[in-house]
């Protein structure tokens, strides 16, 4: 009869004592709460005690957290506008702060909550500046004075914002046409100018080559012509020695020199008087015709002469 009490009550007692633990883990950090008012906050993991059936325990990530942002539209200081959207990466420092900031729905209520900080900064920050400092080295520095201002705002939240990234600075869609025909207007120009350039260049290597090509042909026929002055002078006094020797002869080669070329095969027909000083050596040279002789043919017989009777006719 005993064992039917006793039995309930440790059921009771182990019951209570199990609901009296509660175990935190490495990637969680717990407050404790009795009647929705914080008694205990728990950061370290392991093993934890509270009063069982009266508080409970609330688990909040421990890790490091990111923020996806939602794309905004940032008007520069140059008047240009540019779609931004960024990622942030946050963690909770202050339980009890985030708790109180946040309220229940935690972290959905702390990623809208922390996005109106984010992305008010982005637009703080990048509209101080020109676009073309988002688009080259500064781009880092801009990232980190976001995160500043953002930091500063978020620990209000019980939120340490780590670090803000900049994943996208597009133009907006109808500025896009615009800006690629810009950019291909000044492609184009720059083309035109790299052409006019080349062709320069190449009309001063042409027009080099050229004077180059004047100036080595001017000098190869200007050599050639003292190498063939030089020649004729040598043949000329060649002549002049040979003519001086025996003048006769060099009239008779100079005139054979001369029908050699004038009686070329197919040029041999020459229209000349016989007489004519071209063909005196073929005159004085010329090989008499050989001697035929020339058979006389007898004369012939007188007819007979008449009779006289016959030949002295009457006189009628």
């Amino acid at each position: 009869m005993r064992a039917m009490y006793v039995i309930p009550v440790i059921v009771v007692v182990l019951v209570g004592i199990l609901s009296s633990l509660f175990i935190v883990d490495e990637r969680k950090k717990a407050l404790v709460l009795q009647f929705g008012q914080v008694t205990q906050v728990k950061t370290d993991p392991g093993l934890g005690f509270k009063v069982p059936f009266i508080q409970e325990v609330v688990y909040y990530e421990d890790r490091i957290l990111g923020l996806p942002t939602t794309p905004i539209e940032v008007t520069m200081l140059d008047d240009r506008r540019l779609v931004v959207d960024a990622f942030a990466r946050w963690r909770i420092v202050d339980l009890v702060t985030f708790r109180e900031a946040v309220g229940t729905g935690a972290e959905a209520q702390a990623l809208r909550r922390l996005e109106g900080i984010v992305n008010p900064a982005i637009q703080e920050v990048l509209g101080s500046v020109p676009s073309s400092r988002v688009l080259s080295e500064d781009r880092t520095a801009l990232m980190n004075q976001i995160r500043d201002i953002a930091r500063r705002q978020a620990l209000a939240l019980g939120i340490d914002v780590i670090d803000v990234r900049l994943t996208r600075t597009d133009l907006p869609e109808q500025n896009l046409e615009a800006t690629f025909a810009r950019m291909r207007a000044e492609r184009e120009r720059e083309a035109a100018d790299e052409i006019a350039r080349g062709g320069e260049a190449a009309q001063r290597v042409r027009a080099s080559a050229d004077r180059t090509v004047v100036e080595l042909t001017s000098d190869a026929r200007r050599k050639a012509e003292v190498i063939r002055g030089e020649a004729d002078a040598e043949r000329n006094a060649i002549y002049a020695e040979a003519f001086g020797r025996d003048p006769e002869f060099f009239a008779f080669t100079r005139s054979l020199t001369a029908y050699e070329r004038a009686l070329q095969s197919g040029n041999s027909s020459i229209v000349m008087q016989p007489d004519s000083e071209f063909f005196e050596y073929l005159r004085s040279y010329a090989i008499p015709a050989p001697h035929v002789p020339i058979e006389v043919a007898p004369p012939a017989e007188a007819p007979a002469a008449a009779p006289a009777d016959d030949a002295a006719a009457p006189a009628p």
